[in-house]
């Protein structure tokens, strides 16, 4: 059997609410964000996206400059060695860099490339689309030879050029084109 201060408790009626409309758009307004708070958020966050887009290419401007002294210093290595070891030199600076990709005329007897992999057209550009350059023998490296990216702004003997050399110029590393380490 029940209670009887329990059947009628739950029988009776609640007490009416004084102003329910307001407590309403009271509890609504605690949950809900404010126009100047939403015109904050977006004020912050177009601020770090126009840091972000401004400093874009000085984030990424510089792999670059990397991709192309890891090129003319470490991935063209291997195959100039290999080049001068079954042609018995370097190619000539008249023959360029597409001795390592098609056979010179004077040479298809010997010749046992290509020496470098991948799209033939685009695999002697540096990332600013020009081409490297290169020159046997070698101005930086007289008993190598001298490969280089006119860099970023693409003329030559300017500062910003990127060679296999050292800015000293001092070839420590024994061998002939590379620069010391």
């Amino acid at each position: 059997m029940q209670n009887a201060t329990t059947a009628i408790t739950a029988n009776q009626p609640r007490p009416p609410r004084a102003f329910p409309i307001l407590r309403r758009a009271t509890r609504n307004a605690a949950r809900a964000f404010t126009l100047i708070e939403i015109l904050v958020v977006l004020a912050i966050a177009g601020m770090i996206i126009g840091l972000a887009v401004a400093n874009f290419g000085k984030i990424f401007g510089g792999a670059k400059e990397d991709i192309a002294r890891m090129f003319v210093t470490s991935s063209l290595q291997v195959p100039f060695e290999t080049y001068r070891m079954q042609m018995g030199n370097y190619p000539s600076t008249s023959e360029g860099l597409q001795a390592l990709v098609i056979a010179p005329s004077d040479k298809t007897d010997r010749w046992r490339g290509p020496y470098i992999q991948g799209d033939k057209s685009k695999v002697l550009f540096d990332p600013w689309q020009n081409p490297y350059q290169y020159r046997f023998p070698g101005i930086h490296n007289p008993d190598g030879y001298d490969v280089w990216s006119r860099g970023p702004d693409g003329q030559d003997g300017t500062a910003d050029d990127i060679g296999n050399w050292s800015k000293n110029d001092n070839n420590t590393s024994g061998i002939p084109g590379m620069p010391g380490q």
